[in-house]
């Protein structure tokens, strides 16, 4: 099949929408089909600049939320012209936002809407939205619209397949997310040139939180736990890999407690640089809470941590109570527990073992359950159907 993903956001970047296409994309071709990528990143940087950044810019600062959806329905826009001039090159279109799901449908090609989250609703978590705003119920609107005209439906954990059907009574398939098990080798990663790139001393114990700094991510819940940690472990070094507007925020944290020496910021990391910060970690903490009615989906970053040999804290949210069996191949805290997740960070510094057995369970569970290969050959049988079907 020829086959075209489509988003309104920049491929590659920061986050797990990015790393979801990549590593679809290359199980695709593995199994022997033709993928292409059309992102904002693809189109011209100067329209990019002027038509589409820069007014809802300017919008947003007179009225918050008008300038995000102008912002996106710019993008959608500019998406169509693109999607108009191929229509004959691709037998199906896996749309990854509602926007470009929106842009897909409408070329007549054969739409498979892939569904990470609540659009509207992370939208609100990041501040980009006003709940109950005209802006809010129309993205929700074109949500509705995205999921009911799709020719097939895919959701990336079970909430969001129930969010689908609640908000637009469509029966979504569900496909967790995965990664490329065998781009995670950690007894391959060349370690010591990772802390030396990075600046991360020897002798530390690094806590790893690779997460944009979101509010649904949790990402100042480290933070506050540190002080605890470092009263039991003062050789601790809390890493952030990612940027996002709790910065201030942690940084805060931060300066109120005295903590500047034990953390360190290392902003947006590409791709093939996480795995060897995966593979020196000694703890991941993936502190996701629920926000505004955002709750995470099968983290790709928990999963990444799981394959690259390191063991896991997370929050038991969403897809994370799915994908972890507590105590077994990581540890699940009660999110905003500050208290809960000093513990169980401890409990791991104090039993290096304990910490090598979840990391190794993980790995199993990993190498069977979450293959991009397997997820690749899932998706594919849904392309078919949606080829199938009357137009």
């Amino acid at each position: 099949m020829k086959i075209l993903i489509t988003t309104i956001f920049e491929y590659p970047h920061e986050g797990g929408l990015s790393t979801h296409i990549g590593t679809l994309k290359r199980g695709l071709e593995e199994r022997g089909h033709t993928v292409d990528v059309f992102s904002f990143s693809n189109m011209n940087p100067v329209i990019r600049k002027i038509f589409t950044q820069a007014p809802g810019f300017l919008l947003n600062k007179i009225s918050k939320g008008k300038g995000q959806l102008l912002n996106d329905n710019l993008r959608r826009r500019l998406l169509s012209v693109y999607l108009s001039n191929r229509k004959s090159q691709y037998d199906v279109i896996n749309s990854q936002d509602v926007f470009a799901a929106i842009s897909s449908i409408a070329t007549g090609i054969p739409t498979v809407a892939t569904v990470h989250g609540y659009f509207s609703f992370e939208a609100i978590s990041r501040g980009a939205l006003i709940e109950n705003s005209k802006e809010d119920n129309k993205v929700q609107d074109i949500e509705k619209q995205a999921y009911q005209k799709a020719a097939e439906v895919v959701a990336v954990d079970s909430r969001i397949r129930e969010y689908i059907m609640e908000k637009a009574n469509v029966e979504a398939h569900t496909i967790k997310n995965f990664i490329d098990v065998n781009a995670f080798q950690p007894d391959k990663v060349d370690v010591k040139s990772i802390r030396e790139e990075f600046q991360i001393p020897v002798g530390v114990k690094v806590l790893f939180v690779p997460r944009r700094m979101t509010e649904k991510n949790g990402v100042i819940y480290p933070a506050l736990a540190l002080p605890k940690i470092i009263q039991k472990h003062p050789n601790v070094l809390l890493v952030y890999a990612g940027t996002g507007e709790q910065m201030e925020k942690i940084q805060e944290i931060i300066d109120n407690n005295n903590l500047k020496q034990n953390v360190k910021f290392l902003g947006s990391v590409p791709h093939d640089k996480m795995k060897g910060l995966y593979a020196l970690s000694d703890i991941v903490i993936v502190p996701s809470v629920h926000s505004h009615g955002v709750e995470e989906a099968t983290s790709i970053s928990a999963l990444e941590a799981m394959g690259s040999g390191s063991p896991v804290v997370a929050g038991a949210v969403g897809g994370l109570k799915e994908i972890f069996e507590h105590k077994i191949d990581g540890l699940l805290v009660k999110e905003r527990d500050i208290e809960d997740l000093a513990k169980s960070v401890i409990s791991i510094l104090d039993n290096p073992k304990f910490g090598e057995e979840l990391a190794e369970n993980a790995r199993l569970k990993v190498e069977k359950k979450y293959s991009h290969i397997a997820a690749a050959e899932k998706f594919e049988k849904i392309y078919v159907e949606a080829i199938k079907k009357p137009k």
